[in-house]
């Protein structure tokens, strides 16, 4: 595969597909994108068609506004950006931060407003809500939308949706998904020409307020781990560095990094939102010159740590996200995306990463400096089966025990684990929208949103079960889960010291002891969930599902390396597909939806490559859009025999 690192044509084989239909795509530095949307080349501009007025901004209230409610009367004269998010995604994660530069260059022209829609209960908290704001540094006016009541007047079907509403107040485009900013940078900067010309535009200040800074020792930390001298190395998230605690959790020994966001190398090193620490074998360690690992996360990095000088290296990574391209090669010349725990994994002889940004797991070699694919396709979703076949919902924590590497998925509320012979097993979990507080056998047991996991001497593991505020705990041998403590706020990980755990309660912003050494607490009893967005009703029999992605202005569709899309279908359960599953290159495809199956999720992932419209140039800028998607249906007679799924780029007015 050629991989050109200038502003050059890329030439790609798609990946995480056990087909190789070697469908080709096109990319540049920095210019992948990810998206979901129909065709329609010929759009190279903000092409108006009947103007439609911006519904109202409905919810319970606001964040970041000083206590104001915002109308959108009061956002006339300025370009609003309406950001649809939640924040157990990782892919509106990454959107916040795609959007800051934007925020930062139309300061006093645009005003983003983030509606908050929530999957999990948990988030519907508004404290959590708030906690939330904070801890990924939002610096725009959110708005609390826990009934997904302004989700519905804008037909959002997706997390995260993009929404523009221009000066006077219409709907002037939409796109769902990440790598949208090219594009909305344009439509921007023709909107503030279009609108200073017709004087309907303001500049100025908008309705943002930021709260009073936090002082605390930590803030919003992440995960920890025992060192080899009894001290606990946490990663202290929102400080953007780490902290060595003394044995009892408290007590601040050093700090490493400088506490500013940032990728610095060196004895001042910088991190940005730092998340899982896993520390190397002593001989391995001595090979390479440094004893830990660290998945830098919003940074895409490895980093390794010399816990006796402080000194950091970047290990792995490019420090730009993987859209597509290579997963295998010299460490430093792959791209991650959003590691969020690592963890020393004997029998692969290397670490192991949670790929939380495309749902997969990646294998660190640091001896012989490379990084691997070691499981997953890409696909959001909850499937068993060898390695290279599993689906992965945003793996957020990982512990070794053996030859089993534990694993929680966080977006399907999962305990799994990956075994010697590289198969994955379920343990706890249904899917994508199936989640709650229950005990008890493992077929019927619930969890919530889950951070981590931490492998326990009986051969049990405890999980940090996050969005239900609780430590559980999954005993392989009976196969029942049972809660061990409750009331902790948003536990990320745990780690055991001298016999007892000690969790990192990341929104109390500290370590803390909940169960009594050796003892369980009592069992709490609890309730299943599901996610309240609507599900979309088709009906039986044939079903065109169509992906609609328009190219950003200025670009077209490019053949000349094969077929420039790909589109691959799969459904849970497996069974309410009884054709047009699989892989193809079209990005409408007819399904066949089976009788007698009231409904389940379809799984789909679009990509399409888009280039530089113009002959003249001689090295085209590329991007490579891609979404992978998970769409709650609902099956009956008589329902609708199209899907449509808005990738990107239609423009609306």
């Amino acid at each position: 595969m050629v991989r050109w690192r200038g502003s050059v044509v890329q030439g790609l084989r798609w990946n995480g597909s056990a087909s190789h239909d070697h469908v080709a795509a096109h990319t540049a530095e920095r210019e992948q994108r990810t998206a979901c949307g129909v065709l329609n080349p010929d759009v190279t501009s903000v092409q108006r068609r009947a103007r439609v007025r911006a519904p109202e901004l409905v919810g319970r209230g606001w964040l970041n506004t000083g206590g104001e409610q915002v109308r959108l009367a009061d956002l006339r004269g300025k370009i609003a950006l309406l950001d649809f998010w939640t924040f157990c995604c990782i892919n509106c994660l990454h959107v916040l931060d795609e959007l800051r530069p934007l925020e930062a260059e139309f300061s006093d022209v645009l005003v983003t407003v983030g509606v908050h829609s929530p999957k999990f209960v948990h988030e519907a908290d508004p404290a959590a809500l708030a906690a939330a704001v904070e801890r990924y540094e939002v610096h725009h006016p959110v708005l609390d939308d826990p009934e997904l009541t302004t989700w519905q007047a804008y037909a959002v079907k997706a997390w995260p949706t993009l929404v523009l509403v221009d000066p006077e107040g219409y709907v002037v485009h939409v796109a769902a998904g990440e790598g949208h900013v090219d594009a909305l940078r344009q439509i921007v900067s023709e909107l503030v020409a279009e609108h200073g010309a017709k004087g309907t535009l303001h500049r100025g200040d908008g309705p943002f307020v930021p709260p009073p800074p936090p002082e605390t020792e930590l803030r919003f930390p992440a995960k920890a781990v025992l060192t080899p001298g009894g001290t606990l190395l946490v990663s202290d998230s929102a400080h953007h560095g780490l902290v060595e605690l003394a044995a009892d959790g408290e007590t601040v020994l050093r700090r490493i990094g400088t506490g500013e966001r940032g990728r610095a190398d060196g004895e001042r090193p910088s991190f940005s939102e730092p998340a899982g620490i896993a520390l190397l074998p002593a001989e391995v360690a001595e090979r390479v010159g440094y004893h830990a690992v660290v998945a830098d996360t919003v940074n895409h990095l490895l980093r390794g740590v010399d816990l006796d000088t402080g000194e950091v290296t970047t290990v792995a990574g490019t420090g730009e996200q993987w859209r597509g391209g290579d997963t295998d090669g010299p460490a430093g010349e792959i791209d991650l995306t959003s590691p969020w725990d690592v963890a020393w994994w004997e029998p692969a002889n290397g670490v192991a990463v949670a790929m939380a940004g495309n749902h997969t797991l990646g294998l660190f070699d640091p001896v012989a400096g490379t990084v691997v694919r070691l499981a997953g396709t890409t696909v959001e979703g909850l499937n068993d089966g060898p390695a290279q076949e599993a689906f992965f919902a945003q793996t957020s924590g990982l512990a070794a025990d053996g030859d089993r590497l534990w694993l929680v998925d966080s977006e399907t509320s999962a305990l799994r684990w990956l075994d010697a012979d590289r198969v994955v097993h379920t343990a706890v979990g249904r899917g994508l929208f199936h989640f709650g507080h229950r005990d008890g056998l493992a077929d019927d047991a619930l969890l919530q949103h889950p951070l981590g996991v931490t492998a326990l001497p009986d051969g049990s593991v405890a999980i940090a079960d996050t969005y239900n505020g609780a430590l559980r705990r999954y005993d392989p041998a009976t196969d029942e889960v049972s809660t061990l403590a409750s009331g902790i706020a948003e536990p990320s990980d745990a780690v055991l010291v001298d016999g007892e755990l000690v969790v990192v309660a990341s929104a109390a912003h500290r370590l803390e002891r909940p169960v009594a050494p050796g003892v369980a607490a009592t069992l709490v009893a609890g309730d299943a969930h599901e996610v309240k967005r609507p599900p979309s009703d088709i009906g039986t029999g044939e079903l065109e599902l169509s992906v609609i992605f328009t190219p950003p202005a200025g670009t077209k569709l490019d053949e000349r390396y094969g077929p420039s899309t790909r589109l691959e279908i799969t459904s849970s359960p497996p069974e309410l597909l009884v054709g047009g599953a699989g892989v193809g290159t079209d990005l409408t495809r007819v399904l066949r939806v089976a009788e007698g199956v009231t409904g389940g999720v379809l799984h789909v992932v679009a990509q399409a490559a888009s280039c530089t419209d113009d002959p003249s140039v001689e090295h085209p800028v590329c991007r490579l859009t891609r979404q992978d998607w998970g769409v709650p249906v609902r099956v009956a007679a008589g329902g609708p025999n199209r899907l449509p799924l808005l990738m990107g780029g239609m423009d609306e007015g």
